[in-house]
This record gives C-alpha cells, sequence and structure tokens, in this order.
C-alpha cells in the first residue's frame, strides 16, 4: 500500500528521532500492536523535548500531561532489529498547551514506507497545583521554532 508523503507542509524540516523496537512490541499476528504505537510517540517525544528544551529543565520535568491522541494507521510494521523514525512537529501552540504532528516511517536508508501518522494534544501542568499552566515565553518560541502544518490524516472528519 502505497501513501503520499504525510509529513507537514513545514515551515521548517520535522524533527526526526530513530525509535528501537522490542521484541515485546509485536503481537500474535507478527506485527507491532496498535497500542505500542502509543509508546513509540511518547519515546520520540522525550527524545524530541530533551533537545529541543535541554537537558538541564526539559519540558517534561516542568510538568506536561497528554490530553488527547490521534492515530491513523497506514501500514503493518512487523518486529525487526532495525529502528523506525518518526518525524515530530508542532501543528499548533495555544495558551496552555500545543499539539504534536507525528510521522512513523521508516529510516530513509531502509525505503519510504510509512506505518502511521498521529496527533498528540500536551497540556502543561504544574502538578504542586493540580492545574493546567499558561506556556511560558521562552517555551512558545522553542514551539515556534517547530511549527509546521496539520497532519495529512487520510480519513479524519476535520
Amino acid at each position: 500500500m502505497s501513501v503520499a508523503d504525510p509529513a507537514p507542509e513545514p515551515t521548517v524540516r520535522p524533527y526526526r528521532t530513530q525509535v528501537p523496537l522490542r521484541w515485546s512490541d509485536m503481537d500474535a499476528y507478527g506485527h507491532v500492536n496498535n497500542v505500542q504505537y502509543l509508546r513509540l510517540l511518547e519515546d520520540a517525544r522525550v527524545i524530541g523535548f530533551r533537545e529541543w528544551f535541554g537537558e538541564e529543565r526539559s519540558l517534561l520535568d516542568t510538568g506536561v500531561i497528554v490530553s488527547r491522541h490521534e492515530i491513523e494507521y497506514v501500514a503493518p510494521l512487523t518486529h525487526r532489529h532495525a529502528p523506525i523514525e518518526v518525524d515530530m512537529w508542532v501543528t499548533r501552540v495555544h495558551g496552555a498547551g500545543f499539539d504534536l504532528g507525528y510521522v512513523v516511517r521508516d529510516p530513509e536508508s531502509m525505503g519510504e514506507r510509512v506505518y502511521a501518522v498521529a496527533e498528540t494534544g500536551i497540556v502543561v501542568y504544574d502538578f504542586a497545583t493540580s492545574r493546567p499552566r499558561r506556556l511560558g515565553a521562552d517555551e512558545r518560541a522553542v514551539l515556534d521554532g517547530h511549527l509546521g502544518g496539520p497532519v495529512a490524516f487520510r480519513w479524519s472528519r476535520r
């Protein structure tokens, strides 16, 4: 199944990172289980946020929670030793959070296969007060530097 590249029309090239697959990601059908995609996206976020915001004070250290996920599966991904690549970019920034878009794909050295496209809503959160907090100007500047277009979902009702 071939699909046009669902990466965004970015203002900058999407951030790209490699994420290893685990044997436990595979289900009884021999492919990576749909639930495991959430872990792959989380791994990409953790790696990306440390690079975007720095090791000393990552956005993860100040508090974030996931408010929603939307995933569209494009092709089955079978377990292998080679990692997958995840393209990640910001699709929207708002007062207390932002949305991230993703494309889960083969590394360029392995081909052009796309396995899933996804979007995650993130809320910056103050765990001491149990409330969302506003994005700081420095956080917003980092996010704006990774701003791209919407996720190219084929089946979304948007």
